[in-house]
């Protein structure tokens, strides 16, 4: 079998791409929620910083054309939402400081009056967030700006913003794993169809070139068809060629019988040794030509015959003995006897009759033709509970020695039969049938004496 060159795999190459994407999709899901969620956090700072910075500057008051301010605890007490958090505020007047940190810089920009305005800046070494809130007072005769500032430090949102990262990483990282793991279903299930093609192939017979009838995505069904074609185009030069075979085997097997015929006839009149030598050659050459050719008809015909068989329930004890029958003209003109014994029980099989008699012939030709004259050649029929078997067992000069297997292979002989005709087919069919019919061929010493013994098993109805 030539071996098939493979680059890569279909189901690993999607696969990877779908692990890619998920991979991509996953660190976009992460920066995506962490940024999200940090500018919510920032939000939600910068929403309680003018919430505090509203408390205190609804709590400012003018008496006597001063401005009071009573700081309410909980307008600092609602920032305190983290023990290492640090609050810093400062009220000003037109620029000058009322209360609080003197040094808590004022916002680059000039808000507008009653509008909040937001920045960062950095505050006794740490990074904060300024809240500032303007509004009029009204200080005597004047009018006056009035800004509360209210500065937190970020140490809350950094803590904030590290369990975020951290829940967004394990939403990342679990999205990850759950899209491979569909990733890894979804290529099971795309390549589904494609197994199942292969499946349906790989269950046929090594003879069945019928077109292939299954459901099939659409993109396999150009595969299909092409696969349909090339079997049907291969099923054409098949069937051309078992005809060729079948017509040469004809044709030629009529002229070698008149050949023999008139080199017989020529026999009885020649005179000289040598002559009569000569036509002796002719008569063997052409008994083997005749009998090759008759071996490749049979050989052609099991292999139409093993794509469709037409099998009925047979009595293997019933056909055997059809068969001897058969056989015994030939078995006598060299003194052979073919004795046929077994159980009495009917052992039922099913298979195509032509061909489980071509193959028992084929078994019990060899018998005789391997066999020394006045011998014996027994076929015993046994039976289990699921199978039967026959074995047929002559008095010939055995399988020879080295490997055996080699016999049962197209135009395979034994070293010490060389000089029997023979085409080499006879095993290479009942191997062939046996194998159309589920069963097998079996061959092995004749345990009863010197010869080989051929044994076929079929299983019962």
């Amino acid at each position: 079998m030539t071996a098939v060159r493979t680059r890569g795999s279909l189901r690993w190459r999607l696969l990877l791409q779908l692990l890619l994407v998920a991979a991509i999709l996953s660190v976009a899901l992460y920066f995506t929620v962490r940024a999200l969620a940090q500018q919510a956090a920032e939000t939600t700072q910068d929403n309680i910083l003018i919430a505090s910075a509203t408390a205190i500057s609804e709590a400012v008051r003018v008496e006597r054309n001063e401005i009071l301010v009573d700081v309410p605890y909980s307008a600092l007490t609602m920032l305190g939402s983290v023990a290492e958090e640090r609050v810093f505020y400062r009220i000003t007047a037109d620029g000058l400081t009322v209360t609080g940190y003197n040094d808590l810089p004022a916002p680059t920009a000039t808000p507008k009056t009653g509008a909040p305005f937001f920045e960062t800046a950095v505050y006794k070494g740490d990074e904060v967030r300024v809240a500032a809130l303007p509004r009029r007072l009204t200080v005597g005769d004047e009018t006056v700006i009035l800004t509360v500032l209210i500065a937190q430090t970020r140490l809350g949102l950094a803590a904030v913003s590290l369990q975020i990262s951290i829940a967004a990483a394990a939403a990342g990282i679990g999205f990850f794993i759950l899209a491979g793991a569909l990733s890894w279903f979804a290529t099971s299930n795309a390549m589904r169809p494609l197994n199942r093609l292969a499946q349906t192939v790989a269950r046929r017979g090594p003879q069945d070139l019928s077109p292939v009838e299954t459901s099939a995505p659409a993109e396999l069904v150009p595969l299909l068809q092409s696969l349909n074609t090339f079997m049907g185009r291969l099923s054409v030069s098949r069937a051309r060629t078992e005809d060729f075979i079948a017509e040469a085997a004809h044709h030629v097997r009529t002229p070698l019988a008149t050949v023999r015929t008139q080199s017989e006839i020529a026999m009885r009149s020649v005179r000289k040794p040598e002559n009569k030598q000569i036509l002796r050659e002719v008569i063997r050459a052409s008994d083997e030509s005749s009998r090759s050719a008759g071996q490749l008809l049979d050989h052609a015909m099991v292999a139409l015959r093993s794509d469709n068989l037409e099998k009925e329930k047979l009595n293997m004890k019933k056909l055997t003995q059809d068969v001897i029958r058969s056989i015994s003209p030939t078995a006598d003109l060299k003194d052979i006897r073919i004795i046929c014994t077994g159980a009495d029980a009917v052992s039922m099989v099913e298979g195509d009759p032509i061909l489980l008699q071509n193959a028992l012939r084929n078994l019990l030709d060899n018998a005789v033709k391997y066999s020394p004259e006045d011998s014996r050649i027994k076929v015993a029929i046994s039976q289990t509970q699921s199978t039967v078997r026959v074995d047929v067992l002559d008095e010939g000069r055995g399988l020879g020695e080295g490997d055996r297997t080699h016999l049962t292979k197209r135009f395979g002989r034994g070293e010490n039969v060389r000089d029997i005709i023979g085409s080499g087919l006879g095993l290479t069919i009942v191997e062939e049938v046996m194998q159309a019919h589920g069963g097998t061929l079996k061959l092995v010493d004749n345990p009863e004496s010197k010869g080989t013994c051929a044994s076929i098993t079929l299983p019962l109805v």
